[in-house]
């Protein structure tokens, strides 16, 4: 099982996480819906800090997280607006600082994965473009494309779709697609957008007030 999470509780800023348990095996799209403040990103996050005090276990590859956050730091990566970068610097010169962090950092990858994305092709060299004049788009693909780079095992996406047009989202989905096709990495996803989670998830988790109400297939899963 890649990620498990059995009983965690715990208050973050005053809100609470009561007693989530589910699992994710490796090869899936799996994805948590609920409105704003039901605890999504504060769930990902307990995955992502391991600085995250909660009672309970998130187990990654079988192993305790909490105990063991630097070993897995390069085999998880974390997706959003928020997530921090070296702003100021093009995409570029932001992987060849992060690349020696990453024993698992592939070059190749990297390089062909931006073409795919199209932030590396012909004039269009996005990646000599400094972070911040980057679009939300484009910001997000440089995040795909930086985990892709690293061998990532566990994508954790924190409200990544909104506000995507239809056109960029049938290609993020098909990007997310081919990373899982390999079968050994999975992505975590959570949206208050509730409606793509069933046309495009294997399983669909909802959250409410801090606990998950349910967690099964997506065909089977009763949306808020």
């Amino acid at each position: 099982m890649l990620l498990e999470f059995k009983n965690v509780t715990g208050i973050t800023k005053g809100f609470n996480l009561t007693d989530i348990s589910f699992q994710i095996p490796a090869g899936y799209l799996v994805g948590l819906a609920g409105k704003n403040g039901s605890g999504k990103t504060t769930l990902l996050h307990y995955i992502a800090d391991g600085k995250k005090q909660y009672t309970g276990s998130i187990r990654f590859q079988g192993e305790e997280l909490h105990n063991s956050h630097t070993k897995f730091l390069n085999q998880i990566a974390f997706v959003a607006d928020e997530a921090p970068f070296f702003k100021q610097y093009s995409g570029r010169q932001n992987a060849k600082l992060l690349a020696p962090f990453y024993p698992e950092w592939d070059w190749d990858i990297f390089f062909r994965a931006s073409e795919e994305v199209d932030l590396f092709s012909g004039s269009k060299q996005k990646l000599d473009i400094p972070l911040a004049n980057l679009s939300r788009g484009e910001y997000l693909r440089f995040q795909m494309v930086i985990a892709m780079a690293h061998c990532t095992k566990l994508y954790l996406l924190d409200e990544v779709t909104g506000g995507m047009d239809p056109v960029f989202c049938r290609e993020f989905f098909r990007l997310l697609s081919g990373i899982l096709m390999g079968g050994d990495a999975s992505v975590l996803m959570v949206t208050h957008i509730v409606e793509e989670l069933k046309e495009r998830a294997d399983y669909v988790g909802i959250l409410e007030g801090g606990r998950l109400k349910s967690f099964g297939e997506a065909f089977d899963a009763v949306l808020v």
